[in-house]
């Protein structure tokens, strides 16, 4: 007999070492991962934001395997779309009440006071005074990236000086968290609301003092 094994038997050997190398891994990832998961939620859990009713929630699992760095990131994304929303909302508060700003926004002469609130806005504005708009918000988007460092460190120093310990800092930045996210959702539903029904602010309907939204536009 050859000792030398037939091809068919190394094949067999192969697949089967192959499969078995599959399985040990495959039995160990999980719970690999699984710890590395749990860690990284348990070192987020007491992050700023991370309170109750919904203690740390992340439906998503955009942090599932996240590092500092990625949830730093996410974290700013968020303050700045709350920031944002935020003013959106006072916008729309402003402008529904009927105040505009005085002369015009063109070199055709049209006038503020002829343009709606809301989504509608943009069926009155021309696509060049649209883009102006967008092309202004980038260039403060890349003027805060320039002074964003110098900027915080005053913040901090304000509050410093105003004699905020570490717990305070933490529940003003918390508020402006939650009031960030509220107003994420109330503008949602105000264009959501604006093109289903032109009601953005059904709740006063249903409270009974109905807005006339946008009337004489």
């Amino acid at each position: 007999f050859s000792s030398t094994p037939p091809p068919l038997f190394l094949k067999m050997f192969r697949t089967v070492a192959v499969l078995a190398l599959v399985a040990s891994a495959s039995a160990f990832a999980p719970k690999a991962m699984n710890a590395r998961r749990s860690a990284l939620k348990m070192s987020f859990e007491s992050e700023v934001g991370a309170q109750p009713p919904l203690g740390f929630w992340d439906p998503l699992g955009l942090l599932a395997d996240a590092d500092q760095e990625r949830f730093d990131r996410l974290r700013t994304v968020e303050i700045k779309h709350g920031r944002i929303s935020m003013l959106a909302i006072l916008g729309h508060l402003v402008t529904t009440a009927g105040v505009r700003l005085p002369g015009a926004y063109d070199l055709a002469g049209d006038q503020f006071a002829d343009v709606p609130t809301g989504l509608a806005a943009f069926g009155k504005l021309p696509a060049a005074g649209v883009a102006q708009i967008v092309g202004f918000i980038g260039l403060i988007e890349l003027g805060f990236a320039q002074i964003k460092d110098e900027l915080e460190a005053d913040c901090e120093a304000r509050m410093d000086s105003a004699g905020w310990d570490a717990a305070k800092k933490d529940s003003k930045r918390a508020i402006e968290l939650n009031n960030g996210r509220a107003a994420q959702m109330g503008i949602l539903a105000l264009m959501v609301h604006e093109k289903l029904d032109n009601n953005p602010y059904i709740i006063n309907s249903l409270l009974g003092a109905p807005v006339d939204f946008n009337a004489g536009f």
